[in-house]
């Protein structure tokens, strides 16, 4: 998206690095997850390229929901990518159908590949101009967490077996798409650089969760991610990082930086049950985020195109166009009314997640009624 301008269950790991506890939530997870979303909307509103270097979302996204995954694989796999799948659906099916209708009114005809609005295999079909494409360009995302849950029985296999070749296996790839070994039809060619890209992260999430990063000597990790990462730095340097790409941009070197950051994060990750005392205020925020983050990332690109769309408006003020056109031009009043419109996405449909998980609907799930039953309890 263009960034807005005005017009004017393992044993306890080495190294800090713990499984997600039996019971319960894992809140450093939940933290993780919640910078991840944010930090996702302030890059695709303001652009800046050193953001997916300063905290690489997607890898980390990936790499948390590989966990994940693999300690839900303890029960029999079909279940598993059943319960996955559904959860899936229902927000997405949500999203095509306001986008779909709106297509359909500005003379969009469905064909065959509009079946990708019911399973997102690949691509669903969106207007290429206009906000079509901003409310369709989140949905990759969709795509390749879909084919990562569909293969993760056969990747914890191979992982089980051949845990340092399943890793380096997507990374191989990506190089070998970059060079031009491996032809494919765009359709498929789109999956397999997502796969490629984010494939090592959900392969170190699972590898996390099966205790494969406990056997290593605690000062591996740290000695060895950096220089992953600064080969990330270096392909993107050789590939035009710097002079109008982005690392997003730049596959393989996306891959290396995503995963040597992830290699950290999940070294020296905590396993938190309970919030640290400094991080309790934070609590209802970052619950809200987790509970309603696919609602979130499928919205939150046509938020920001709406808060763009009516901070300009504001320039016809003539008070604030000839006082104050310093705060006209900034971001950060476009960030404050993304979020207010976002906020508003999940109370009109963040429910989707809520059915989707066989819950009860609820407006805004940040946890505060199950606290309050625990105080009086």
């Amino acid at each position: 998206m263009t960034p807005y301008t005005s017009p004017q269950t393992a044993p306890p790991q080495s190294g800090g690095t713990s499984p997600v506890p039996a019971g319960g939530r894992d809140r450093y997870f939940d933290l993780l997850r919640a910078l991840a979303l944010f930090r996702v909307v302030l890059y695709h509103l303001v652009g800046w390229a050193w953001l997916p270097l300063v905290f690489p979302s997607m890898g980390v996204m990936f790499a948390l929901a590989g966990s994940l995954m693999a300690r839900s694989l303890a029960r029999p796999a079909f279940e598993v990518i059943r319960s996955r799948v559904r959860r899936l659906l229902p927000p997405l099916w949500v999203l095509g159908a306001a986008a779909v209708t709106a297509m359909i009114v500005e003379g969009w005809r469905p064909g065959p590949s509009a079946v990708f609005w019911l399973l997102p295999l690949s691509d669903p079909p969106f207007l290429a101009a206009g906000w079509a494409g901003d409310l369709a360009e989140p949905l990759w995302y969709l795509r390749a967490y879909l084919w990562f849950v569909l293969l993760s029985p056969l990747l914890l296999r191979c992982l089980r077996k051949l845990p340092w070749a399943t890793l380096a296996a997507p990374l191989a790839l990506s190089f070998g798409l970059a060079a031009g070994y491996l032809s494919m039809p765009e359709r498929i060619d789109s999956a397999l650089t997502d796969f490629t890209t984010f494939g090592a992260c959900w392969i170190l999430g699972m590898a996390r969760q099966e205790g494969v990063l406990a056997r290593l000597p605690r000062y591996l990790v740290p000695s060895v991610a950096p220089f992953v990462m600064l080969a990330g730095i270096w392909w993107a340097r050789r590939n035009g990082f710097g002079s109008g790409a982005e690392l997003d941009g730049i596959p393989p070197a996306d891959a290396l930086w995503s995963l040597g950051a992830v290699m950290l994060l999940l070294h020296f990750s905590p396993s938190w049950e309970s919030w640290p005392p400094k991080l309790r205020q934070w609590d209802s925020l970052i619950t809200l985020l987790n509970a309603r983050a696919v609602t979130v990332y499928l919205w939150h690109n046509v938020c920001i195109l709406g808060a763009a769309a009516l901070w300009d408006a504001m320039w016809d003020v003539d008070l604030l166009a000839e006082q104050a056109p310093w705060l006209l031009e900034s971001w950060v009043p476009v960030l404050l009314l993304a979020w207010a419109l976002i906020a508003g996405c999940v109370l009109v449909f963040g429910w989707a997640e809520d059915l989707a998980a066989k819950r009860r609907p609820r407006l805004w799930p940040n946890g505060e009624p199950r606290r309050r039953r625990s105080h009086t309890a």
